[in-house]
């Protein structure tokens, strides 16, 4: 019934929490009756797909950290403890003696890298970037998410007053049922205008039955959304009133709007910065690369006469020293690293520019179908109003004589048409305003 819309950029995550506390306590009630705001809270904390991304950008988080760490020396150490079972010839007695001797080492080593032509230092700048894009995908994701449950709250709303109509529907067609039975016993109509007038009333009631289903069908689908388990009892709060703006931004305004603040365009434009640093990256492997190298060392063994300590102290070994790495030839890896990252470069480029015109396309639209809906809607509402006014009349004009039960079943049709054609139209439009209006970065709200 609703037309699917792309994710939509929004501002804040903040401004649509209400309170997820709050919709997390409420869960261990026998009943859950939320607002929207409420809805897109829960949603935004146990969404599996933003929990998911969530999880993905943790270890982007943890990539950088071990980025900026690489930057530092390292330092490990070693100990070892050794026996050692030998024979040796026995210069007093003569033949063989068997001998076992034990001996311990102990050192410390460390690393750390002086220059290595930029490498470390633009890995870095890469990951905090990548990490940046880690959070703009979650956040698109949610912008999905805010949209898919926007929608499908307004569809139970739709369901509710389309309900309510009904039932309204029903009292009017019993009562004009108790009328006809009180009028065919009197013989003032006949048996035939008596059964229309009770398959009216069925034919209500069928709609109501209907109309009841496809409500719950809608809460199915919202809490299916919210990844409520099914022994939740749920049920949305509804709005007093259902404002739409009299205002449309300008569909230019729209889309520049849209171009600056979606989370999609700012991380396709992320992506291409961070492939220009992966080339950086490369260019490094036809650099030298020069570290400072240190160690410090000593050692004990049984079979000599120093005691263990005066060994420790006598076999203490320093070391320190800087090493250089030439690259001369190393079968076009380098080379081949870098032509590679340029082609990343493109690639991202070209997404950037496909992202761009797709998000136009999708803003230009939105646009289209909001104007559509808005004059739907002003149609549907005057529909609404005419055949309102001519099944008041045909009424009357029944009660009279004036016309047959057929004249008013068939005016009474036309009005139940004309009645959920504007129960359709007005939430249409509704939903059709706050997805325009959300690519331009104003939050959702009823």
């Amino acid at each position: 019934m609703w037309k699917q819309f792309p994710g939509i950029a929004i501002s804040s995550i903040c401004a649509l929490c209400f309170s997820v506390s709050h919709a997390q306590d409420s869960l261990s009630r026998p009943e859950l009756k939320w607002d929207l705001a409420t809805c897109l809270s829960y949603a935004a904390r146990n969404n599996i797909q933003l929990r998911t991304l969530e999880q993905t950008r943790r270890s982007s988080e943890q990539n950088l950290l071990l980025s900026k760490a690489a930057k530092y020396p390292n330092l490990t150490g070693s100990m070892s403890q050794n026996i050692v079972n030998s024979k040796s010839t026995d210069p007093v007695v003569g033949g063989f003696q068997t001998q076992a001797n034990f001996t311990s080492n102990y050192s410390l080593n460390s690393n750390f890298t002086l220059y290595n032509g930029g490498y470390l230092k633009n890995d870095v700048k890469q990951k905090e970037l990548q990490l940046q894009v880690s959070d703009l995908d979650v956040q698109t994701a949610l912008n999905d998410v805010t949209i898919q449950i926007t929608q499908a709250y307004l569809n139970i709303l739709l369901a509710r007053e389309n309900i309510v109509y009904l039932e309204n529907l029903i009292t009017t067609s019993q009562a004009q049922l108790k009328q006809g039975k009180q009028r065919y016993d009197a013989g003032a109509i006949s048996k035939k205008d008596y059964i229309q007038f009770e398959g009216q009333v069925a034919t209500d009631q069928y709609n109501l039955v209907t109309a009841r289903n496809a409500y719950r069908q809608n809460i199915i689908a919202l809490k299916q959304l919210l990844q409520l388990n099914s022994s939740v009892s749920f049920d949305v709060v509804v709005p007093d009133t259902l404002y739409m703006s009299p205002v449309i931004t300008p569909l230019p305004d729209a889309a520049a709007k849209a171009l600056a603040i979606r989370p999609e365009v700012q991380a396709d434009s992320l992506s291409i910065r961070a492939a220009e640093f992966e080339l950086e990256k490369s260019k490094a492997g036809r650099r030298p690369v020069i570290t400072l190298n240190g160690a410090l060392s000593t050692g004990y063994s049984d079979n000599r006469t120093d005691a263990y300590f005066p060994q420790l102290n006598n076999n203490f070994y320093q070391r320190a020293g800087l090493s250089m790495s030439i690259p001369i030839f190393n079968n076009r890896i380098t080379k081949t690293n870098i032509e590679q990252s340029k082609i990343q470069i493109e690639q991202a480029r070209l997404t950037l520019q496909g992202t761009k015109t797709t998000l136009d396309q999708a803003v230009e639209q939105a646009y289209i179908s909001l104007l559509n809906a808005r004059n739907q809607f002003n149609v549907a509402e005057v529909q609404l109003r005419v055949t309102k006014e001519t099944l008041d009349i045909t009424n009357e004009q029944l009660n009279l004589g004036a016309v047959n039960m057929v004249d008013l079943l068939t005016q009474k049709n036309l009005y139940v048409q004309a009645l959920q054609n504007y129960i359709q139209a007005k939430y249409s439009a509704i939903l059709n305003h706050k997805v325009y209006d959300f690519y331009t970065g104003i939050p959702v709200t009823l």
